[in-house]
This record gives C-alpha cells, structure tokens and sequence, in this order.
C-alpha cells in the first residue's frame, strides 16, 4: 500500500490591515513567493494549481525572496530567523539557517552576486543587519533608524549600494561592503513602507503612508521628483518597477494600483477593485508580462493593462484555517469553508474555483452536508444555510439554531439532523420540526444511507449515542461507550454495513452498523494526538482519519492489522477534514489553509 501527493491547492497571502507584505519572484519570471502561517508557498503564474510548499520555520513565516542565481531561497520568520534553502529539488534541503537579530524580519533583500543579504525589520537591538549567505558573518551595521524598518533593498549592479524605509519616516542610503551609513533622505512625512532599485540600478522609488511616491538618482541620492503629487489619496503599501526600467506599479489603501511612467512622472493607468475594505491593495509585483497585487481579503489579482477595471483572474482560496468540506454528488465540485466564515468551491480536476457569494456565515463554518440540490451549511453563528449546486450561490435559507451549531447531516429526502450544543434539531425545507435537548454537548452527527438510524457523538460524556428517526421524531436505540475520550466525528460506511467514529484519546473504532458490535478486536489507536475527521471510500472498503498529529491513516475494513499512515500530510498544521473522491483519491484540508490531493494504491 501506498500514496502519492498530486496536487496542492495553497492557501493565500496572510495579510493583516494597515501592514504591507512583500511577495517575491524567481529570476525567471514564472514563480511567485509568499508567507502563510509557518509555511512559504511557491506558486506557478501562469497556473496557480502548481505549488509548493516550504514548512521548516518553527514560528511564523513574514517574508522570502529568490536568490539573484535562483537556486535558493532566503526567508524568514517573526523571531528573526533566517534560513537559506535549495529550490532545485524537491526536499529544499537546507543550506544555512542564522539569526541576524531577534525579533520580526519584515523584508530582505540578496545581493546581486548571490553573496550577501540584508534583513531588516522590528529587532529587539537593532534594525537591520547585513550578513553573508555562506557564513553568516557581518559585513555591514544598519544604524541610523530610531523605529522599525519596513522595507529594504540591494542595488542590482555595482557599485554597491543598500537603501531602507523606515517606521521614522526616514529613508536611509549605506555605501559597502562593509555597508556603513552614508545619507539619510526626510521627504516622506508618514512611515516609508517600501523601497525598491529600477532593474538597471540608476533610479529607486520610496512610497509611504503618506501616499506619496519619490524617484531618486541612485548615484547621487539627489531626487528626480515626486510621482503623482500625492501618487495615491491612501497609504502606499507596495513599489514594483518594469523589467525595462520604464514604469512603475503602485498598491494603495485607497483601493486602487496605479501604473506611472518613470520618465515623465504622469499617471499611465488605474485599476480599480471595489468598495470594501477587503479591496485594499497590500502589495504589488512585475513579474515579466504579469502584473500582480494582493488585497487585503488575500486575493491575488492578474491585473490587466488593456482594461484596468477588470482583472484578467483572481486567485481566491483561503488564508485561514479549514474547517469544513463537502463534496457535490457527482464528485466533481469541492466545497471548502473556513474560520473567516467564506466559503470555496473548486474543480477537483483542474483546481479552477471560485467563492461562493451571497448571504453566508458571518463565522466560522463548522460543517456541512450535501442535499439533493444544495449543498447545507452550518456555523458559529448559529445559522443553517444553502448553497445552490448550479449556481454555487447562497441562496435565501437562513435558519436560526436555539444554540451553537456543531456538525449537520442529511437524510435521502433532504431532513437536516443538527447536532447542536444545547439539542439536536430536526429541520425540513427551512423550517424547524422538532428539537430534543440534551447534555452530553453533541459534536457530531451522521445518518445512515439506508436505515432510519442516526449517530451522535458526545464530547462531554465520550459516547456515541445512537437514535431512530421517525419522521421528525428522535428515539434513543442504544450508547456505545467504548471510548475513552470527546468524540470528534461519526461517520456511516457508503453501504450501511459499518459506523466508524474517532476520539479526543487517539482511538478509531469501527462497529457493525444496526447492532454496533465491534467489528473487530485490534486496537486502531496509531494516532499519537486526537483524531479529527473521518472519510470512507465509496466501496466501503476503506476508511481515512485525519488527526492533530499532522497525520492521515488509511484502515482497511477486511484487513484491520494493515493500513496506511501517511506522516506530516500537512507539516505543522492537523489535519481539520479528510474526504474521498473515490476509491483512490483522497482530498485533506488543514489548519495551513491548504488542500491537498492524494493517490492511494492499496495493493
């Protein structure tokens, strides 16, 4: 037995209002680089489906950027960490790791010789610090700054010159190696949020909260001019100059990019996103023919220049945990909701997707469940609600749960069985049918595909409780307290033949369905941390567990002594939701944001 990752479907930039981030570029031009979480995401322009992703940091991840060579990438982490890795293979093996100071790193830059960088940002006893790749020894003190540094950059050509933007809004010039303080330059008036050298190193451009855009001549630190005057009515959270040196793009607070010639300082071009404040531009880059920016939702925008109030795509996805899954009838579509309370549908073959508009949650979803036409939705603010499967759209239901909503099931005709913390409340076509409290907080819920039997997994009590639904009535049958920890999913087999449910206590038990017997007498406890989720293959042959371990174990109903444990399926991050395509293809979300696609081959 054995498997195959096939796909990666990776989350988005993590963003944070009033802040900028950086993203970066391969040499190449077909890569871009950003930070979520305590993973560096590495994704293919012209098709974001292809990713990669670098889990090695322990704590947070802010910033990475290519190497001028492109063979490695350096990036860093909000303890001030930093760490050189290979891009040419596949396991990114390690190259160096130093620490140029303690605190956040907010962004970095590599010499063009491949030989040193400059990391910069909000360090406990200093700023910045330049330091060679290979040793990590200093060539350069970054003094001058009074606060935080936001932003940094190397010239591409020699001689060699660095310049950073500072929270005192200050820009400051260092003349190297060894890099010492040269020239401070005082014409922004609110924090410098970005600095960046034209490719050709005879010009930079400095942007700050000010909304204000400077060229300078980067021989002579003398200023060209202001761009714009102001360049934006918002703050300027990103600066990407053109491969030829020509133009310059601009991401504001003021909800728009803006496209500047270099030489004559006028405006070329506006893109326009919308209202909301989610529509904030963060960040911006010129990767060859593309041009790029980031909103503050996370969406990765492919602006066009030929209509600049429409971009050619959006990369949409998470940037928060995943919580939720569910998969449409046909197998075809994947929905996915987070912590944010948005939800995603995508194209399990080709990765296109879209979010779902509409009247959704407004926290968390917390489960779902897919009807005959709809998908249902449930979540942490204590409503039901629809998704329409044509127009993956929500529609108008909307139903108030008595308390927090925890898991949601349907039967053939479309009854929602709720399990809530308080009840469990039996739904029909938008209405409330019956509600039976209870007290063992119910935090799961599955019905079986033939029989008229539902399973109720207790948190409080550890106990899967059994009942008989009778139009809308709920009957108790039987308790199965075979568990020894907060049950944490329920799940009937395909067939009817099986109910396997998972526990706080590492413990998967699989039991004969109607009589709930056990199946068999092996302990399934090879987890080392809770189990979270439960999936069965469409046979019913197959099981998949997703645990707090960061871990998938996939059990065989008629060899229970075999399975499949497939170690760190998202490093660093549990595993929130496992489901099956088919027999072979497993689909795994996690608390990273990311979806993955595995190939499971059983012989």
């Amino acid at each position: 037995m054995s498997f195959k990752n096939r796909n990666i479907f990776a989350t988005l930039p993590r963003t944070q209002r009033g802040m900028p981030m950086v993203l970066g570029g391969d040499p190449k031009g077909k890569n871009i680089l950003y930070a979520n979480g305590n993973s560096i995401i590495i994704r293919n322009i012209e098709n974001p489906a292809i990713a990669d992703i670098y889990t090695e940091h322990s704590t947070q991840t802010t910033v990475a950027k290519y190497s001028p060579s492109g063979f490695y990438i350096a990036s860093a982490d909000i303890s001030g960490k930093l760490r050189i890795w290979d891009t040419t293979q596949k396991e990114h093996i390690l190259k160096n790791e130093f620490q140029p100071f303690v605190g956040e790193v907010k962004d970095l830059a590599w010499s063009p010789d491949n030989q040193r960088i400059i990391v910069v940002g909000e360090g406990k006893e200093r700023f910045g610090h330049v330091i060679m790749a290979e040793t990590g020894t200093s060539v350069g003190e970054i003094a001058g700054h009074s606060k935080m540094i936001n932003s940094c950059d190397f010239r591409p050509c020699r001689p060699f010159r660095i310049i950073t933007g500072s929270e005192d809004n200050s820009v400051q010039i260092y003349e190297g190696p060894p890099f010492k303080f040269k020239h401070t330059l005082t014409d922004h008036t609110r924090f410098v949020q970005s600095v960046r050298y034209s490719p050709n190193g005879e010009l930079f451009a400095t942007a700050g909260f000010d909304g204000k855009l400077f060229l300078y001549n980067a021989k002579e630190y003398t200023q060209v001019g202001e761009v714009g005057n102001p360049a934006h009515s918002g703050g300027i959270y990103g600066v990407a100059w053109s491969p030829d040196n020509r133009r310059l793009l601009t991401a504001s607070g003021d909800k728009t990019c803006r496209l500047w010639d270099a030489g004559t300082m006028s405006l070329v071009s506006e893109f326009t996103f919308g209202k909301d404040i989610l529509d904030q531009q963060v960040s911006c880059l010129w990767q060859g023919n593309y041009l790029l920016s980031v909103s503050l939702s996370g969406f990765i925008n492919y602006l066009d220049i030929n209509n600049p109030c429409k971009p050619l795509r959006i990369i949409k996805g998470h940037k928060k945990s995943i919580t939720s899954i569910g998969l449409s009838l046909d197998k075809r579509t994947l929905y996915t909701g987070s912590h944010d309370g948005c939800v995603t549908f995508w194209d399990v073959s080709t990765g296109d997707h879209d979010r779902v508009e509409g009247p959704g949650h407004a926290n968390q979803v917390q489960d779902m469940t897919v009807g005959t036409d709809v998908t249902y939705t449930c979540g942490l603010d204590d409503t039901v609600r629809a998704i329409d499967a044509i127009t993956n759209r929500y529609n108008t239901l909307e139903v108030k749960t008595d308390s927090q909503p925890k898991g949601i099931a349907a039967t053939d005709g479309d009854v929602l069985i709720v399990a809530e913390y308080n009840d469990i409340t039996i739904m029909d076509h938008g209405q409330k049918k019956s509600c039976l409290p209870v007290e063992y907080e119910p935090s799961c819920v599955s019905v079986h595909p033939v029989e008229t039997d539902v399973a109720v997994g207790g948190y409080k009590d550890h106990k899967v409780h059994i009942y008989l639904l009778n139009g809308y009535t709920l009957s108790h049958k039987t308790t199965l307290d075979e568990h020894r920890g907060a049950i944490t999913d329920v799940a009937y087999s395909p067939d009817g033949s099986y109910l396997a449910a998972c526990d706080g206590n590492r413990k998967v038990i699989l039991y004969r369905a109607l009589t709930y017997e056990l199946a068999h007498n092996l302990d399934w406890c090879f987890h080392t941390a809770r189990v979270n989720c439960i999936s069965w293959t469409p046979d019913s042959q197959h099981l998949a567990t997703g645990s707090l371990d960061t871990g998938i174990i996939i059990w065989s109903v008629e060899q229970p002594n075999k399975h499949i444990n497939i170690k760190k399926a998202h490093p660093q991050s549990q595993i929130t939701r496992v489901a099956f395509l088919d027999n072979n293809t497993l689909v795994s979300t996690g608390q990273d944001s990311n979806i993955k696609i595995w190939e499971i081959t059983y012989s």
